[in-house]
């Protein structure tokens, strides 16, 4: 099996000053289901290199076991450093894909018409597609097979109006994850702020927020297991 994993290169919080990126756990947490259940990753990014990690995702109220595992890691540490671009990548290499969250998708990948194609692609050939946090924020423009938005009558779940209030970026994202999923007519739904919370809808799989990364990919896993049988 081979999963595709594509990170942001966008690292500017809007107007703010601060950096954004990709947000570690989101990474980290996928990456060793996916690592430890002997599959191979590809990482990728529209800019290809080093994609931005969120400093703030990386302060010590927000590590965990495999943030630290990863932070540890040479090799995961040297492949991060060199994602492949992502307009080099083809859905007919990989049997899935997996979109870490953090806030920067939301200015890049979201408006990528690469990123766009290749889920697209994934949806077209009847392979899962996975989002957790923010990066169902990336869907916004992708169309299903029928022509109308992807989320369109789909069970799905992002980053929360109330969880976005709470870390006092509701001003300065570019659109709010909740609102544009609604908007484009998905059956949106959620758990507790901050929960581990995450829905499948056929080859759609979604997550709300960090804490629903590494039950994403185990959900991922499983899908992709039963499409192999």
């Amino acid at each position: 099996m081979k999963i595709l994993m594509v990170l942001t290169s966008h690292d500017e919080l809007g107007d703010t000053g601060r950096k954004t990126g990709f947000w570690l756990e989101e990474l980290a947490a996928p990456y060793y289901a996916f690592k430890d259940a002997g599959v191979e990753v590809v990482l990728a990014s529209p800019k290809g290199g080093q994609p931005p990690l969120d400093p703030k995702s990386n302060e010590p109220s927000f590590q965990t076991e495999l943030t630290r595992r990863f932070e540890a890691d040479a090799a995961a540490k040297a492949q991060l450093a060199s994602t492949v671009r992502l307009d080099s990548v083809s859905q007919a290499d990989f049997d899935t894909v997996f979109y870490p969250g953090g806030h920067g998708p939301l200015w890049d990948l979201a408006e990528d018409r690469h990123s766009i194609a290749l889920i697209e692609s994934f949806i077209a050939a009847g392979k899962p597609v996975a989002l957790v946090c923010h990066a169902p924020g990336v869907l916004r423009h992708v169309k299903g097979t029928d022509g109308r938005p992807l989320v369109a009558g789909r069970k799905v779940t992002g980053f929360t109006n109330t969880e976005e209030e709470a870390v006092g970026l509701t001003k300065v994202v570019p659109f709010l994850v909740e609102d544009m999923l609604v908007d484009k007519g998905g059956l949106y739904s959620k758990g507790a702020d901050w929960g581990s919370y995450v829905v499948t809808d056929g080859q759609l799989i979604t997550g709300q927020n960090p804490a629903s990364s590494a039950e994403a990919a185990r959900v991922l896993l499983a899908r992709v297991g039963q499409s192999a049988a």
